[in-house]
């Protein structure tokens, strides 16, 4: 039966080895300096990934025989010339709870161990909103009590080379910790086990403001001709320091390999709108950055699309936000394994943090839920698939139109009638179009175009749009066109 226990880290250690090295604190307990340690993301009350090779890891005395206990298996191993460990556990079912020992010189005990599934919820301000500041705050703080939700928040921290460590531990969810801890990774986490029935845990890594590439190994940026100019010592030079490239995957990311995980989910992208172009190989590099580091293969990387943002502009036009949500659209695409939850109706026009996260944290387990765990469930809203003329009038038809193309509710919205859409002739100019749906396809003209050379759907910062499908999943913003926007030559 799984529970919950307080955190505890017990360690004994001989006599003669206080005798003969300085005493200091480590967790909660005291030990002596050649005392075997482990690196704070493991801990009492953690989560582990189950039904995976767990690598254990930690530093020591050179030659020090260490030896790894849990759920019935030992592993012994020898700290290494670098002054390093490790063990690579066998895979586990989900389960617990289980208290993981290791015995050298000294021994370490930690309690209240659940198997579970492991996901990493990074990227910047958005993904750092916590809790006690979403919608609804008050109910949702006080019933966020679920002893097989566990979290643990990596400190901010940017460095110039890579991090072995910090100082957090890991928490069990209940209305003390999670008013403090990511709104959009505590919804996705919470329906992720109510739906899969197995522990989580959530690995919180974010920096408000933070850029793409501070979280990016700066060794791929120089390889990329296009991206290498963001490594180079002088753009490092002058750029602040939370946006350097690699600055956070030196300071956050790298303390955490090579912890297992079942995937990441990823909410970032407003530092980068204005070089929204240039975001197109950026956050495909980013992806696979990830995923060489953490060397388990194309994990799920779930990712939320910008939500609107600033004052709706009376006319059609170009957008650098658009662009950049066109850009991470590509890469749900492009490459295998990476998926998108569109947030296009839940932003502020005034606030570059909505405070509505819990739709946003269950589009991203909708992803996981249907495509890492295969449950039936509708993940995406309708997708533009092809445009076809017809005399004045542009027909468009959709992927994910699951239970029919709908009107959906939006509040700068409430009317009956199909918003966000816009056609241009030949000159390139868009007017707002008469949109109407017809079957499984939106057909759309304007006066003022007689042919349509172009439709763009949702183009602009803060569109008014209002297309969904029959799961009332929003439609993504689209462009038929590909004619050159506000950044492609931004740097």
């Amino acid at each position: 039966m799984l529970r919950s226990f307080s955190l505890v880290r017990s360690t004994v250690v001989s006599a003669s080895v206080f005798a003969l090295f300085a005493v200091f604190t480590f967790g909660d307990a005291r030990v002596a300096s050649a005392a075997v340690r482990l690196p704070r993301v493991f801990g009492s009350g953690m989560v582990l990934q189950r039904d995976a090779t767990v690598p254990v890891w930690g530093w020591g005395d050179v030659g020090e025989k260490v030896t790894v206990e849990i759920a019935g298996e030992k592993q012994s191993t020898s700290v290494g010339a670098d002054g390093r460990w490790r063990v690579d556990l066998s895979p586990k079912p989900a389960g617990g709870p289980f208290e993981l020992k290791i015995n050298a010189t000294n021994k370490i005990v930690l309690s209240d161990v659940l198997f579970g599934d492991v996901w990493i919820c990074a990227g910047q301000s958005n993904m750092g909103f916590s809790l006690r500041r979403a919608k609804d705050a008050e109910t949702e703080i006080a019933t966020a009590n679920y002893p097989n939700l566990r979290f643990l928040t990596v400190p901010a921290k940017s460095a110039t080379e890579p991090q072995t460590d910090f100082n957090a531990t890991w928490e069990t969810c209940s209305p003390k910790t999670a008013r403090d801890f990511s709104a959009v990774a505590y919804f996705f986490g919470r329906r992720l086990r109510e739906t899969i029935q197995v522990p989580v845990g959530l690995l919180e890594v974010s920096w408000g403001g933070a850029s793409c590439e501070a979280w990016i190994e700066p060794r791929l940026l120089l390889e990329h001709p296009e991206l290498s100019g963001l490594a180079s010592p002088a753009r490092l030079e002058k750029t602040p320091e939370n946006q350097r490239a690699g600055a956070l995957r030196n300071g956050m990311l790298e303390p955490l390999k090579p912890f297992a995980i079942k995937g990441v989910v990823w909410y970032q992208g407003e530092a980068n709108a204005g070089r929204a172009w240039q975001y197109r190989l950026l956050f495909p590099t980013l992806v696979e950055s990830w995923r060489q580091d953490w060397e388990q293969g194309d994990f799920p990387f779930y990712f939320v699309q910008l939500a609107n943002f600033m004052a709706p502009r009376p006319q059609p036009g170009n957008s650098s936000w658009a662009e950049l949500r066109e850009a991470q659209s590509q890469a749900a695409r492009q490459l295998r394994n990476v998926g998108r939850a569109v947030a296009i109706d839940v932003g502020e026009t005034a606030d570059v943090h909505p405070k509505d996260k819990k739709p946003v944290g269950e589009r991203l387990a909708l992803l996981a839920l249907a495509r890492t765990y295969g449950v039936d469930v509708v993940c995406a809203g309708p997708e533009f698939r092809s445009m076809k003329i017809d005399g004045n009038r542009a027909v468009l038809t959709f992927d994910n139109t699951d239970g029919g193309l709908k009107i959906g509710a939006n509040a700068q919205c409430d009317d009956a009638e199909l918003r966000g859409f816009a056609v241009a002739g030949a000159d390139r100019k868009f007017y707002w179009a008469k949109a109407k749906i017809d079957g499984e396809t939106v057909v759309v003209s304007a006066p003022e175009v007689e042919r349509p050379v172009a439709v763009r759907y949702a183009w602009a910062d803060n569109p008014i749009c209002n297309l969904t499908n029959g799961a009332g999943l929003p439609a993504s913003p689209f462009r038929s066109d590909v004619w050159p926007g506000v950044t492609v030559d931004a740097r």
